[in-house]
């Protein structure tokens, strides 16, 4: 059988139309002529919103999400219930258009893009088309850019890690809201955002709290959302503080302590210490409904689900008959070694702050188009966009931290780059070049550099970091 090829005339090839591949993009495009061609797996753009759970929501403000050109929901603030005052987080339908709309308006119809959707890479420069099989090439100095090293695994996606045994009902998260019969238990599998998400969405909806069971192999760190927010006082302040308390932590157990009587960090139970820091943000509304669930299982993971019992790493645990286990446990933040972002074979995609992925990736789309081709000129965007991690232990926290830091003072030193980021409502350190000023905006930037090196160093050491200096 014949295979049909076809070469395409693009300057560079982006793999995975998510959320990274998206800002780079839309990045790359503003400041360049490069000609794309955008390539994703799944039938139509958005990465994983595509598959998201019906009732989630960003974690964060809106204006943190997206793509550099086009702010999400327009920066607005909400106007009513719980979280009034903070800004908007977006729901996954309004972030699904959100990315229709960009890819159309600012992609597709540039004349610069071309969009492949159901195709699956093949490595070597070569992409294929799941339903025709024709195989597209792109030219030897085409940059490939990975948008997918660390792309997030989702439960929709992601089979139950524990066997399953005979009339047992397990369901991953999306499919919480379509169950046709209420059970008398809830099992609520995971320890991250998404099983927050699932025990506050069934309390919102009115089921006891008593039938609920969370299994919560971690218990987790979270921030708290009022401070997250798109106002450099508020922002700005609490990294200030931040880095304050640091400087002085004996611990990192005792620094998170500390986090939380400043209002920074939340945990559930104030019993229990904490061994995850993914830190997600999370409502101080929220904390009081999780609260309500007494019925926690620290067990460890779960290794099987049987009818009336679950079995654990760590023992047992008796459930309902007729209980259904709600699957939330997928690798959301993956965890992979750091590399550098432009390499011999591709551009790979990281965090460059601390945090921030969109960011990241449309400082990286900018860096990609601001700066010579070449082996030189891709080490002079290494040393100006140095990547960063992801948390999950408070040590990873604190080295995400640290090299976050240090990566926003090697970008913040170039001054074109300093000076579009400022513009850029994904960047949550931003001051807009037209912010009136306030006493709380001194305060904060008087705090930051005064405790930012000695609170670098010690997370530094705190997080085990070879070499560990105060540079930041």
């Amino acid at each position: 059988m014949t295979v049909r090829t076809r070469t395409l005339d693009v300057t560079h090839l982006v793999v995975g139309a998510g959320a990274t591949g998206l800002a780079f993009t839309d990045a790359l495009l503003d400041h360049s002529d490069a000609r794309v061609a955008l390539v994703d797996r799944r039938p139509g753009v958005g990465g994983h919103w595509r598959e998201a759970y019906p009732f989630v929501r960003l974690h964060q403000a809106s204006s943190f999400y997206g793509v550099a050109s086009t702010v999400l929901a327009e920066g607005r603030t909400q106007t009513e219930g719980p979280e009034a005052g903070l800004h908007v987080r977006a729901d996954q339908p309004t972030i699904q258009a959100y990315y229709d709309d960009v890819v159309q308006r600012r992609m597709l119809d540039s004349g610069r893009v071309e969009l492949f959707t159901g195709c699956d890479y093949l490595g070597d420069r070569s992409f294929v088309s799941v339903e025709t099989g024709t195989v597209h090439l792109v030219p030897e100095d085409c940059r490939v850019v990975d948008a997918r090293y660390l792309a997030p695994r989702i439960p929709a996606e992601t089979p139950p890690r524990f066997v399953v045994g005979a009339g047992v009902q397990v369901v991953p998260v999306n499919d919480l809201p379509a169950l046709e019969q209420e059970p008398s238990q809830y099992v609520v599998v995971g320890s991250g955002k998404t099983a927050t998400d699932a025990c506050v969405w069934l309390l919102g909806r009115g089921v006891d709290p008593d039938r609920i069971c969370w299994v919560r192999p971690r218990d987790p760190w979270m921030l708290d959302r009022a401070l997250i927010q798109p106002d450099p006082e508020v922002y700005l302040g609490m990294v200030a503080e931040m880095m304050r308390l640091a400087a002085s932590a004996e611990t990192l157990d005792g620094l998170f302590l500390d986090l939380e009587e400043a209002g920074i960090m939340l945990r559930v139970d104030r019993g229990v210490t904490p061994s995850m820091a993914k830190a997600p943000t999370l409502g101080r509304w929220e904390l009081d409904l999780l609260r309500t669930i007494g019925h926690v299982v620290r067990r460890g993971h779960v290794v099987s689900v049987e009818r009336g019992r679950l079995r654990l790493t760590g023992g047992s645990e008796a459930i309902a008959d007729d209980a259904v286990v709600v699957n939330c446990a997928a690798d959301g933040l993956r965890s992979r070694p750091r590399v550098p972002v432009w390499g011999q074979q591709a551009i790979t995609l990281q965090p460059v702050r601390a945090g921030f992925p969109c960011f990241g990736a449309a400082l990286t789309g900018y860096v990609e188009a601001t700066r010579p081709a070449g082996p030189e000129g891709d080490g002079e965007k290494n040393r100006i966009c140095p990547p960063s991690s992801f948390g999950n232990s408070l040590a990873d926290w604190a080295r995400m931290n640290v090299l976050g830091t240090r990566s926003a003072a090697s970008f913040g030193a170039e001054p074109d780059v300093k000076a579009w980021s400022d513009q850029v409502a994904l960047n949550p350190a931003r001051v807009p070049p037209d912010h009136p000023g306030s006493p709380a905006l001194d305060a904060a930037r008087e705090g930051l550099a005064r405790w930012t090196a000695p609170g670098v160093a010690r997370l530094a050491a705190l997080g085990g970091l070879a070499g560990a200096t105060g540079r930041a």
